[in-house]
């Protein structure tokens, strides 16, 4: 898998993907997540899972992440399964209400984000990401 992050930092200045998640009943959405080797955990936003909570398996306990704010949070933790590039992947995501620090970047640019791939998921599935070459690839590459 090779996919060109220019459209996303074009239009953010952030490196973005849309991913498609499907619900049970055979529904798909598209996602926009921010790909962020700063972030330890995955997170998908409470809005997303509030809407679309089918398209998720919610996963027992909390967990506990640092927000952007600097602050501890107890959040409920999924999982997710969604297709980029003609590929699955599964992973775990904390859910957390933090659409105030989003809506500045919705309100300049038109582009709603989702949620966040933190490094967790970059290691797991040995995403190398290329900033010279604005690409992201895998180990297949």
């Amino acid at each position: 898998m090779e996919f060109p992050l220019y459209w996303g930092l074009q239009k953010t200045g952030l490196p973005l993907i849309v991913v498609t998640c499907t619900d049970d009943t055979g529904i798909t959405r598209d996602l926009c997540l921010l790909i962020d080797t700063g972030s330890t955990n995955n997170i998908l936003f409470s809005f997303v899972y509030e809407h679309f909570q089918k398209s998720f398996k919610s996963l027992d306990g909390q967990g506990s992440i640092m927000g952007f704010e600097g602050q501890q949070h107890g959040t409920p933790q999924i999982e997710a399964t969604f297709d980029f590039e003609g590929q699955s992947y599964i992973s775990t995501f904390s859910v957390l209400d933090i659409f105030d620090g989003m809506k500045y970047i919705q309100e300049e640019t038109g582009i709603q984000i989702h949620g966040v791939l933190g490094i967790h998921f970059l290691v797991d599935y040995e995403w190398i990401i290329d900033f010279k070459q604005l690409k992201i690839s895998d180990s297949n590459e």
